[in-house]
């Protein structure tokens, strides 16, 4: 029988202030208690974008109230935990040095371990929170910044098979909605918008396909989208909505294919995959989810996409993913550091563009 275990989680990377009470039950399985997700999208608005600054401060503000409102609704005191487990990285290092310096209040107070957890690690360990996902599987994922494909072997094993070597798909929706005029966040709204649309109105690239392995790449797709764009405005200053849906639609279509594509390479990579699971905010659009589901099942293997309140950042993996590296051993002290870049496979080269501090995941 599997020790019971409940661990809170603490998440804080990027703009979404979250706190989650998760337990492992006897049965090896995971239960969420609950769930709280404070958003700041309004607090971002004016900018078009998340500015960090502001970002901190709301955490700072709000990380207390979103624990207390978990405990409660999971109807437990901290003495009912096992342990608290807080995303150290990798993020925007304010809204992560403030959940970190939370969850160390939170351990030393009740006495507590504490265990850091990767962000990365906590979209990628997610299946196994969901649909109990045995190891090892392939994990397409696409969030923010990031998007790669892991062999996921363990709950600190990773294999990096491929990833984008500049723009993340998550970027691109954003900088495609903006160059659309399109509010942010970026990726619902262009999917609403790709929902009125002609996908095959466009002959959009659809980047590296010609190339072999796993790598990805959406700037010259985004850079193609803009320059349609300004075609379709020359000689007057507004982008007609139908123009607008069917640029959506053609971007979206594009980047689901390449997903599509990349994703069969990368089972191929790995013929003892128990599935395909895709996690990150990016797998929340239905036609992404659509490209990779057909992927899994023309290759004869399982499809895993959490339900959609768990792609989004959320403190429910966090919890999970503590438990899962508790189960391993693993401890941290006082002196758990927030990191603003953490790669998941140390061993792999960092991608093109990664830049002066190193390979961001």
């Amino acid at each position: 029988m599997t020790e019971t275990l409940t661990f809170l989680g603490i998440e804080s990377s990027c703009d979404d202030t979250a706190a989650a009470v998760v337990r492992l039950g006897a049965d090896g399985r995971g239960q969420i208690l609950a769930s709280v997700v404070a958003g700041q999208t309004a607090l971002h608005a004016d900018f078009g974008g998340v500015v960090p600054e502001i970002a901190a401060r709301a955490h700072a503000e709000r990380l207390d109230d979103c624990v207390l409102q978990a405990l409660a609704q999971a109807g437990l005191s901290l003495s009912a935990l096992d342990g608290v487990a807080v995303t150290a990285g990798p993020g925007l290092i304010g809204g992560v040095m403030a959940g970190v310096m939370c969850a160390k209040g939170i351990a030393v107070g009740a006495g507590l371990p504490l265990v850091g957890v990767n962000h990365l690690a906590g979209h990628a360990l997610t299946p196994r929170l969901t649909d109990d996902l045995g190891y090892p599987y392939l994990m397409l994922l696409v969030s923010g910044g990031h998007c790669q494909f892991l062999g996921v072997d363990g709950p600190e094993q990773f294999r990096r098979l491929g990833g984008t070597i500049d723009d993340a798909p998550g970027e691109a929706f954003d900088k495609v909605a903006k160059m659309l005029a399109l509010p942010q966040p970026g990726g619902p709204q262009v999917e609403a918008c790709a929902a009125e649309g002609d996908a095959t109105r466009f002959a959009l690239p659809r980047p590296l396909l010609d190339r072999p392995g796993c790598d990805m790449s959406f700037s010259g797709l985004k850079t193609a989208v803009l320059r349609l764009r300004d075609d379709l405005m020359a000689g007057t200053d507004a982008l007609h909505a139908q123009d607008r849906a069917d640029l959506c639609a053609g971007f979206q279509a594009a980047v689901a294919e390449v997903l599509a594509e990349k994703s069969r390479r990368a089972l191929a990579m790995l013929p003892d995959a128990t599935g395909l699971a895709v996690a990150g905010g990016a797998a929340a659009n239905r036609t992404i989810r659509a490209a990779l589901e057909q992927v899994a099942a023309k290759a004869g293997t399982r499809f895993v996409a959490p339900p959609l309140a768990l792609c989004t950042d959320n403190a429910a993996m966090i919890a999970w993913a503590g438990i899962e590296r508790f189960g391993t051993g693993a401890r941290d002290g006082m002196d758990l550091a927030a990191r603003p870049r953490w790669p998941l496979d140390g061993r792999a080269p960092a991608m093109l563009g990664a830049g002066k501090r190193g390979a961001k995941a």
